[in-house]
């Protein structure tokens, strides 16, 4: 029934049905089934109530609504503007200055929103026109400003990384942690293929010129700080006070969203309609990962129960290469499944299935969910699929072409690739967190609803 189970629920998705009601209306489907023919205990779905309940109660939710709200006030109280502008004045000497800006900014947009769609679309309203005003190439300038637009999907405060952290019982705080350097190296690897662009193709990326140089010496450095210096203190208030162990993540999700209503005051922007709007995207997104997640637990329950759990392990402790054999065929699989599924589409379905492996294997759960958000990073610049590339053709001129944007992306996604492969090599890029030997006799737990699976034990453990 499991193998029938999984079947099933691809031919929902393929239907084109919600992905919530899909996962939710197949475990019931296959739980009637069971129970007409004897294979399912009707008592089992008297605990769905509880594993509802236990999701609208797990506090380390709460930090989506918060960051997605500090994210959409940023987005609207014309920080990107800023912050471009700026950069764009300050690398505007050399060639591929406004690409290194755009590469800079994204990073910083990410730090401070943690939205995908916010970055591409700022970005590509603002820099894109500039970009091809002054010789940039269509495919390399819509191809960094997707490529760093999706660095929001992989640097804190990323929502990818909260609703990992929450399937695979870990803590939010370490997936921040350990994303933190892969996700800056990745950001250093775009700039050095602008580099090399640069150097190989000069037309293909020049710098600006004097006339659009209007801020030099003290003036650029002046307005260097007074851009820069907001945008720094709030990504202190929110990673800082997480990484330093004085707020928990949902904390630094609220101190988040203070700060950001207090620098749209500071902007003069913060105004009844901005709010209004907000609240409602943030209200719409929040809804729509519960219910996913809501969804994910009725199929998950219905498929353990069908020892599904034992299926996946015994299906992919057959590969040859061991652990490594897992992890290659793993990141082929998610990268495969992005060409049709979003990350939360992933996240909740993919996901819990692969996490009691992972730990029977051994491996870190820390350090497998940062690689999986990186992996899962592509599916935002998957031609012809990719949210960011839907997202930068409804900004972009008419005069660049949608072929232009799609290999402009190309590069990118496999320097993200690149990424997985060096995360896969030198596991502690993920600092501490690195893969573990298997501990024989370590059973894997079902935890409490919303945090389905528990790390397993290495050592030995304080108390009871």
């Amino acid at each position: 029934m499991a193998p029938l189970m999984f079947l099933g629920l691809v031919v929902f998705l393929l239907l084109g049905y919600p992905v919530a009601f899909s996962l939710a209306a197949n475990g019931l489907l296959f739980a009637f089934i069971g129970i007409q023919a004897g294979w399912f205990e009707f008592s089992l779905l008297q605990a769905l109530p509880e594993r509802i309940f236990g999701i609208m109660s797990n506090a380390t939710l709460l930090a989506i609504p918060f960051f997605t709200f500090m994210g959409l006030i940023l987005e609207r109280s014309g920080m990107a503007e800023d912050l471009l502008d700026t950069m764009g004045q300050l690398f505007g000497t050399v060639r591929g200055g406004l690409a290194y800006a755009v590469v800079l900014v994204g990073a910083l947009l990410a730090a401070t929103t943690g939205v995908v769609a916010a970055s591409v679309i700022a970005m590509g309203l603002i820099s894109l026109p500039i970009m091809l005003r002054y010789g940039y190439d269509p495919r390399l300038a819509t191809g960094v400003i997707a490529a760093a637009g999706t660095l929001a999907q992989i640097l804190p405060p990323s929502l990818v990384l909260i609703v990992l952290a929450d399937q695979l019982g870990v803590s939010v705080g370490d997936m921040y942690q350990g994303a933190l350097v892969p996700a800056l190296m990745l950001a250093g690897l775009y700039m050095l293929y602008v580099m090399a662009v640069s150097l190989v193709r000069p037309a293909h990326a020049p710098a600006l010129p004097a006339e659009a140089r209007s801020l030099q010496g003290t003036a650029l450095l002046r307005r260097v700080l007074v851009t820069m210096v907001p945008p720094l203190l709030l990504v202190f208030l929110v990673l800082g006070t997480i990484f330093l162990g004085i707020a928990t993540p949902t904390e630094g999700g609220a101190m988040g969203a203070v700060g950001a209503l207090l620098l749209a005051v500071g902007k003069r922007r913060l105004n009844l309609g901005l709010l209004r709007q907000a609240m409602d995207r943030t209200a719409r997104l929040t809804s729509f990962v519960l219910f996913i997640l809501i969804g994910s637990t009725v199929f998950s329950l219905v498929f353990q129960a069908f020892d599904g759990d034992e299926w996946v392990e015994d299906l992919f402790g057959a590969l040859p290469g061991g652990v490594l054999g897992f992890l290659i065929l793993v990141n082929l699989l998610v990268f495969l499944l992005a060409f049709f599924l979003d990350f939360f589409e992933i996240a909740f379905i993919i996901v819990p299935l692969l996490a009691p492996v992972a730990a029977k294997l051994g491996i870190d759960l820390v350090w497998f969910g940062v690689l999986l958000g990186i992996n899962m990073q592509t599916s935002f610049m998957h031609p012809p699929f990719g949210f960011a590339l839907f997202y930068l053709r409804s900004v972009a001129p008419k005069t660049v072409r949608t072929t232009d944007i799609y290999w402009g992306a190309v590069p990118f996604l496999l320097i993200q690739l690149c990424m997985v492969a060096l995360v896969l090599a030198f596991p502690g890029l993920v600092g501490e967190h690195v893969a573990a030997e298997p501990e024989v006799g370590v059973p894997i737990l079902l935890d409490e609803p919303g945090v389905p699976y528990r790390q397993p034990l290495v050592g030995p453990q304080p108390g009871p």
